[in-house]
């Protein structure tokens, strides 16, 4: 069975930061782009960012550039996601996702594009 369990989320106030880890198992995702995404209260699910089987490539929302890297060790089979420069409107439950597409480079940032998805771990940030 293929789980993905994200965990580090939080209470931080705005202006810090926090370190998302996703570590996946039933299945090595090593060949596979990945990606996370966020739900706040009554909005819809957002691309946060993604990231390429090779690591090379990434992408990410408008929202968070600059502030967020996403990342990988494949060795370990996690995902990553450091957020930094928090802002109330980061608050959501952020999701860990990886896709069944293997050995491409495209940064895949639709929801329908992935597979398998986490729990979600919520993320405050008080202002």
């Amino acid at each position: 069975q293929v789980q993905l369990v994200e965990s580090g989320g939080g209470l931080v106030q705005a202006g810090g930061s926090l370190r998302l880890s996703c570590a996946a198992s039933g299945r090595t995702f090593s060949s596979n782009s990945m990606g996370w995404f966020r739900q706040a209260p009554g909005k819809e699910r957002e691309f946060v960012a993604g990231i390429d089987w090779t690591g090379g490539f990434s992408d990410y929302g408008n929202s968070v550039k600059g502030r967020f890297t996403i990342s990988r060790d494949k060795d370990k089979n996690t995902l990553y996601l450091q957020m930094n420069s928090l802002k109330s409107e980061d608050t959501a439950v952020y999701y860990c996702a990886g896709t069944g597409y293997a050995y491409t480079t495209v940064v895949l940032s639709t929801s329908s594009s992935y597979t398998y998805w986490g729990q979600g771990t919520q993320v405050t940030v008080s202002s």
